[in-house]
């Protein structure tokens, strides 16, 4: 991993996490939100990926400075865009509601098997995941039962992905990845390929692992060292400050300012 001051490629794209990433102790701070109107000024597009639910989507898509984002770890994107909010889910309502139900029936096992942790605040703002809060709003547990957690998901036969906070589960083969591509693809006409040379993404946590893999234009924020043992495809570039102060100098760096 270098150090974020070497980059000096030009991008057309910045994709980015949004939790440690773009915040500090859940807040959105001043630097943080300056780079992002610094890069939409430069003809930056931002499109955060987040394993947010979706009603925090619809307004980030709406009020910030973004060209769209995707959320709940892959399940969709939202682009408000012509005066329109658009929508592209993974799976159609039918799918979804039927994966709710066998998610209802996991967060109950999960909530029992493993004491302390609950389930995420946001929740009920979600379509597609099942999060469960694990050091947002209650005590941080020990890494084997955030294990355990994931253990859960996988045996049940759904995906599970450790964010900085929550593991987050879902039954669908999508990602990150996967609905970033399918955005960029999309709504700007950039192949998986192209984006490879066009766009970065920056992030800070193991769900963020498929980006780090699959963009040579990587970045991370200096809190990824607390993960980064559970890490194998580690990001290009890491910066020298942890959260949103950690995104304001990548962004410094891709401005080469």
């Amino acid at each position: 991993m270098q150090d974020v001051s070497k980059f000096n490629h030009q991008l057309r794209f910045l994709l980015t996490d949004i939790d440690d990433t773009l915040t500090d102790e859940g807040h959105l701070g001043p630097e943080a939100y300056q780079a992002l109107w610094q890069l939409q000024h430069a003809g930056i597009q931002v499109i955060p990926v987040t394993g947010r639910p979706a009603g925090w989507c619809e307004m980030i898509a709406r009020m910030w400075p973004v060209s769209g984002i995707v959320g709940e770890n892959g399940g969709f994107y939202f682009r408000y865009h012509g005066q329109k909010m658009h929508r592209h889910f993974f799976f159609d309502e039918t799918v979804q509601k039927e994966n709710r139900l066998k998610l209802q029936q996991l967060e109950k096992e999960i909530l029992h098997k493993v004491p302390g942790c609950e389930l995420a605040s946001d929740q009920f703002c979600r379509l597609m995941d099942l999060a469960i809060d694990f050091c947002e709003d209650v005590p941080a547990l020990p890494r084997d039962e955030v294990q355990k957690i994931v253990d859960i998901f996988q045996a049940h036969g759904a995906q599970a992905k450790v964010s900085s906070i929550h593991v987050n589960g879902w039954f669908g083969s999508y990602d990150k990845l996967t609905m970033s591509l399918k955005f960029l693809e999309k709504e700007f006409g950039v192949s998986p390929e192209e984006a490879k040379k066009l766009c970065g993404f920056s992030g800070d946590s193991p769900n963020d692992e498929p980006m780090f893999a699959y963009f040579p234009h990587s970045f991370a924020v200096a809190n990824i060292n607390n993960f980064i043992d559970q890490i194998q495809s580690k990001p290009t570039y890491v910066t020298r400050q942890r959260g949103g102060l950690g995104f304001a100098e990548i962004v410094k760096a891709v401005l080469n300012k």
